[in-house]
């Protein structure tokens, strides 16, 4: 048996655990999640390497200008407007577009505190904002994700507690 063939099966079996598991909507929001993860530590580990020199490319540049990857994720999240706005139901859906979603968000939160000052502090103590809020992100998201089971019942017995509160205001009342 090939390593390939081997790899086939499993991502097939991962397929079939989130079709068992995952609505189309928290399967979107694990994707979403994975790609901002991904490419927030991706980015962060080019800078580092960029500024250290241990990387054979540099920053990128259009007219001797550099260009911040922000620019990129604010490009990436307009074009995923512009299919929410199309509203194209097999594409909203679509993993890719929630891959591409959490990596534009990461692009700019890397470099929200840049945004924030609108100042180039992504290695200075300001910059660590950045750093704090693509975290926050990330961890608030997990917290939802790892906690949706409970949010889910908290909602429906908050809703149920007020339809009956509702209901016996009414028959007292009357």
């Amino acid at each position: 048996m090939s390593g390939a063939t081997t790899g086939v099966r499993l991502v097939e079996r991962w397929r079939q655990a989130a079709d068992r598991n995952l609505t189309p909507t928290k399967r979107s929001l694990v994707v979403m999640w994975a790609s901002f993860g991904t490419t927030w530590g991706t980015v962060r580990f080019i800078t580092h390497g960029i500024r250290g020199g241990w990387l054979p490319w540099g920053n990128i540049s259009a007219g001797g200008q550099h260009l911040h990857h922000y620019n990129i994720g604010i490009a990436t999240l307009a074009g995923i407007g512009l299919i929410a706005v199309r509203g194209d139901k097999r594409a909203v859906g679509h993993p890719a577009v929630a891959a591409a979603y959490g990596a534009g968000t990461a692009l700019i939160t890397d470099e929200f505190a840049l945004l924030l000052d609108l100042q180039d502090v992504y290695w200075t103590k300001q910059g660590r904002l950045s750093v704090d809020v693509s975290l926050g992100v990330l961890a608030a998201l997990g917290t939802y994700l790892t906690a949706k089971p409970f949010w889910d019942e908290i909602a429906k017995v908050t809703r149920h507690h007020i339809a009956t509160t509702a209901k016996q205001g009414l028959s007292s009342a009357a």
